[in-house]
């Protein structure tokens, strides 16, 4: 028996040390012809018995000896593929994609070498050559390449793509109502009520294997999207175990090791993200507070309850620093499954201080004569963030020949510690000067799961493939503390003065939002007209409830003006101040809850849509095809008198068709001429959509839901010029028209300028044009092969015809010598778009190195009504420089350092008005950030 297991034993570990030796060749066939993979086509390996054949999904593994071999790739009706100078190397995986075309009739068979192509910046320009959207992307080696951390500072280089506020994307310059985000596929909600898009700067691009821009529709894509929908794509799995680890640090010099940062107390779940009760709600929405005038010790009990910290503190911060860990890999499991997993956690910890952040308010003279705006309202102060950021990815796998299952977790949780320490002018009602105490945290999360399953049949004429993915996302502001003290300069007095300051308050803000998507997609490859085409059917129903509140409670004083604080904020609830029976004065607490802001809404999109793929001729390809959406929205709330009730009311009803044709002339196969049409639409979010009056408290903004909103209709029209090149060089062009009908927008009252709130106006129109290039510098010589030039440029017309409503309001406030127009342009629309940028790579020596530069041009913010000028979003140029070097045997290890923000540029929004000059809506400074991180595969 000892001898028979020594044997087993030995036998084991030879073979192990036998398979150890191989290597492994894996990758995927597609059809040249369609966007989309073939299955069961022949791998062979030439001059030897080797071979397999791909599944459904066109992807082929095979185990060989280390050498150099010839790949044919073949499959009955279409050309024969030979791959010279295929290298496999021992206990590696090598990767080997291809495309193969049908025969044409003339030809019985085509036979065409090429070399070894492993290079994700070209798959990524494939997939983009190959698609029947019309769409631009950026692989994960791109992501590596411009040293981005996370998707926002990555997915700015895309032509026609922006980011604001360093989260937002915004594709061709249109607003972020018209740009719609899914993950893998499927819908998902933000972290920011205020926005219709998902902040791209919570996704670390250790988890991302792609991010894909699509701008012309189909029918089997929702229709909620105009500008561009932004399709996240998470990691699939590893060909083989595979395990990385990076950490990194960055320093600016404007925010890292300030003594001057603000900040307040936390609590011990602040470095995970979450608040661990420090800051909750003390009391019961319904609990009873009396007055002072009742006499009752109760009012005192209520007040002791809530913390007592108003003030922002000053103290040190430190540098941000990220950490991230993936792993993977797959196994066999018996003859035909194969079963793999994928997990990835990433932490950021930033901090963030702007030092002299400035906003104002500015209003147009009484006097039609003067030109100049006035100041009504202006602040400026020093603001400091504490911003967690982490995220977890976990995904199972399991593949047959003719099916894929997939499970994705993923959990992303987000803190926020906002402090800052504002002085503010009024002057529009009586003259105050108000120093300001403000201290928030905002605690968000959002957990989804991706469940998907994809079906072939015996010859992959027929895939089903289907989708169910759940999302909870939550948000909660806790305890937002605003302390406005008046300060009377002449007598260096700080009082607080409701009636010209505001009163001390006291915050809480809840939203809940629960979304369920499901959607089954069916593709039949057939003939029609004896030339190939696919028939592509299915339907989707998308379910989304939110539940939002808001609590405030303001903190009074009852014989006295609080001049004794010396505008010391903690100083009003210390014990000693606080209001009690016996003394008769001191602070307490009122409640003040307002019903409008408190609201739960739902929407629902019930979708079916067929569409046909097909060759009109050997050459010029169509993909004609209709979606019809039901979308409903249900509203439950009340305004602050009660005399208006929604009680689950559908406040919206509409069931529209979207029909689309995309029209591909493939020139050469390198070379393709696009046109498209598309009708697509703009539904309000449920904050627009409401009767809820939000207060800001650090702009001092106050946002007024609109529940007779209707949606935007657009009709996109498109066409593209492209032709790729060798080793990631490429061209484009194109053109595009969109013509709006009912724009939302968002604008001031006329009677109220720090009142906004979003309104249906007017009609309008977009049009422009970009243009594309990447090209290396090999025309020197083969020595500059390695050296790369990229650039993109889009320029953007937009107008908009204003409404009666809002020509009379700007008639009325125009100056002397004015003329009033009647077009404007579009909110959010940017006129151009700006990327370019040097990148050097050498994968043998491991170096990679780039300077990239963005900038987009004046953008209309904010719509100004009246008296109140219009706002426009200032041109940020960003430039960035990136270098990573690899090292080690295997060039497993690297080391990355990067320079963001070069130029020291600052973010500023401005007034402008008829010949007078631009005035400061908001400004903040973000400074040069100079970062160092290194990362280790094994």
């Amino acid at each position: 028996m000892k001898l028979k297991s020594t044997i087993v034993i030995l036998l084991m570990m030879i073979t192990g040390t036998i398979l150890a030796q191989k290597g492994t060749l894996t990758g995927v066939i597609q059809d040249k012809e369609f966007n989309d993979v073939l299955p069961f086509a022949n791998v062979i390996v030439k001059g030897t018995n080797s071979g397999t054949t791909t599944d459904f999904e066109g992807a082929y593994e095979l185990t060989l000896e280390p050498g150099n071999y010839v790949i044919v790739f073949s499959f009955i009706g279409y050309e024969t593929i030979e791959v010279t100078d295929v290298v496999i190397n021992p206990g590696k995986v090598t990767e080997l994609n291809t495309s193969l075309g049908p025969l044409s009739n003339q030809l019985d068979e085509v036979v065409v070498s090429v070399k070894t192509a492993e290079n994700t910046e070209a798959s990524m320009l494939d997939v983009q050559r190959r698609s029947v959207n019309l769409l631009d992307g950026m692989s994960a080696q791109s992501f590596k390449k411009v040293g981005a951390s996370n998707l926002a500072s990555a997915v700015r280089n895309v032509p026609g793509v922006s980011v604001q506020g360093g989260k937002y994307v915004y594709v061709r310059g249109l607003g972020d109502r018209y740009t719609k985000s899914i993950l893998n596929g499927v819908d998902i909600p933000g972290l920011d009520p205020d926005r219709n898009t998902v902040q791209m700067d919570i996704f670390p691009t250790n988890i991302l294997e792609n991010v894909q821009v699509v701008k012309s529709s189909t029918a089997d894509l929702p229709a909620d999207f105009t500008g561009g929908m932004v399709n996240i794509i998470t990691k699939e799995l590893p060909n083989s175990e595979e395990y990385s680890v990076s950490l990194g640090i960055q320093y600016n010099p404007n925010m890292s090791f300030n003594s001057n940062f603000l900040s307040s107390q936390g609590s011990n779940g602040d470095k995970f993200g979450f608040d661990s009760g420090l800051r909750t709600l003390p009391i019961n929405r319904q609990q009873y507070i009396p007055t002072p005038s009742d006499k009752n010790p109760l009012l005192t009990v209520i007040t002791e309850q809530f913390n007592p910290e108003m003030k922002a503190k000053r103290k040190d911060s430190y540098m941000d620093t990220n950490f991230g860990f993936t792993a993977g890999n797959q196994f066999n499991i018996g003859e035909d499954k194969k079963l793999g997993y994928l997990a990835s956690f990433s932490y950021r910890e930033q901090y963030i201080f702007y030092e002299n952040f400035e906003n104002g308010y500015y209003r147009k003279s009484s006097d039609k004569s003067v030109n100049e705006l006035e100041l009504a309202t202006g602040q400026i102060g020093d603001v400091g963030r504490n911003n967690i950021l982490w995220s977890g990815l976990a995904g199972l796998t399991l593949k047959t020949t003719k099916s894929k299952y997939k499970l994705n977790f993923m959990h992303i949780q987000n803190g926020l510690s906002t402090a800052g320490y504002l002085q503010q002018r009024i002057l529009f009602a009586d003259a105050v000067e108000v120093f300001k105490d403000n201290i928030e945290y905002k605690q968000s999360q959002i957990s989804n799961a991706l469940l998907t399953g994809k079906h072939s049949n015996e010859d992959g004429s027929w895939v089903t493939e289907w989708k169910l993915s759940p999302t909870y996302s939550r948000i909660d502001d806790k305890d937002v503390r605003v302390t406005p003290f008046r300060y009377e300069p002449d007598t260096d007095i700080y009082s607080i003065s409701p009636s010209s300051a505001g009163n001390p308050s006291r915050i809480w803000r809840n939203l809940e939002e629960i979304n369920a998507v499901g959607n089954v997609n069916v593709q039949k490859r057939h003939t029609l007209f004896n030339k190939q085409a696919k028939l592509i059917f299915g339907g989707a129903y998308t379910f989304k409830n939110r539940d939002f509140s808001i609590d405030n409670y303001r903190i009074r004083l009852q014989g006295g003006a609080g001049q004794e604080f010396r505008g010391n904020a903690d100083a009003l609830l210390e014990p000693e101040n606080i209001w009690t029976v016996k003394s008769g004065i001191g602070s307490y607490v009122e409640g003040n809850f307002e019903p409008a802001n408190t609201y739960d809404a739902t929407q629902t999109v019930a979708a079916v849509f067929v569409s046909e793929e097909f060759q009109i001729t050997e050459k010029l390809k169509s993909i004609l095809g209709v979606r019809f959406e039901k979308f409903d929205h249900y509203y439950t709330g009340q305004n602050n008198f009660g005399d208006v009730v929604y009680d689950n009311q559908k406040v919206l009803d509409k069931a529209d068709f979207f029909p689309s044709l995309n029209l591909i002339y493939g020139v050469t196969d390198h070379t393709n001429l696009r046109m498209s049409y598309a009708r697509t639409t703009a539904r309000p979010s449920f904050k627009e959509a409401s009767i809820v009056q939000i207060f800001d408290p650090l702009s001092s903004l106050t946002f007024n839901g609109n529940i007779d909103l209707q949606p935007t209709y657009v009709d996109n029209m498109d066409l593209r010029y492209e032709r790729f090149g060798t080793n990631t060089q490429m061209f484009a062009v194109s053109g595009f028209f969109k013509n709006f009908t009912d724009p939302i927008e968002l604008t001031y009252f006329l009677s109220a300028t720090d009142q906004l709130q979003p309104k249906n106006l007017g009609n309008a129109i977009v049009y422009g044009a970009e243009f594309e290039v990447r090209k290396d510098f090999g025309f020197f010589g083969e020595a500059w092969e390695d050296l790369n030039f990229s650039m993109n440029l889009s320029l953007i017309k937009s107008e908009l015809e204003m409404s009666e409503e809002e020509l009379e309001a700007r008639r009325l406030s125009l100056r002397d010598g004015e003329r009033l127009e009647k077009t404007r342009e579009l909110q959010g629309q940017s006129p151009y778009l700006v990327n370019f940028g040097f990148s050097y790579g050498n994968d043998e020596g491991g170096w990679q190195a780039g300077l990239f530069y963005n900038m987009q041009g004046e953008t209309l913010e904010v719509v100004g009504t009246g008296d109140v000028p219009d706002v426009y979003t200032m041109p940020f140029h960003s430039l960035n420089f990136n270098l990573t070097k690899s090292f080690g045997k295997e060039l497993n290890s690297s080391i990355n350092f990067g320079i963001k923000n070069i130029l020291d540029d600052d973010l500023e929004s401005k007034y402008q008005s008829f010949k007078a000059q631009d005035q400061i809506f908001s400004r903040l400074s973000p400074g040069r950030g100079i970062s160092l991180g290194y990362a280790y595969k094994f």
